[in-house]
């Protein structure tokens, strides 16, 4: 799959067309930190703020859309720019196989 004066390999190029879901098995660190407040909230509602009460970054909350851990919930009326979004089952079942040690290092 190289093109005149493309270096890349095969297994690279193919890599970057693929969907987030399918690149990124797992989460990073700062995704499971917010994914993991939506275990214990009702209906896995996600927070739109961290533990120190600072917003939980927009990135963060779309890479997890896009993956399919996390999807919108419903618009918030007051904040229309901000995500107010629940866990997905698939986003509790990596969750909770990383507590259980099949997950990620």
């Amino acid at each position: 799959m190289e093109r005149d004066g493309d270096q890349r390999k095969p297994a690279e190029a193919t890599a970057r067309m693929r969907p987030a879901r399918l690149r990124h098995a797992h989460p990073n660190a700062a995704q499971r930190r917010y994914l993991t407040r939506g275990l214990t909230q009702p209906g896995g509602k996600l927070p739109l703020h961290d533990a120190d009460g600072q917003r939980v970054s927009n990135r963060v909350i779309t890479s997890c859309i896009r993956a399919g851990w996390a999807e919108p919930w419903f618009k918030n009326p007051i904040k229309p720019d901000w995500l107010v979004c629940k866990l997905t089952e698939v986003g509790r079942r990596i969750l909770v196989a990383n507590d259980m040690g099949q997950g990620w290092s």
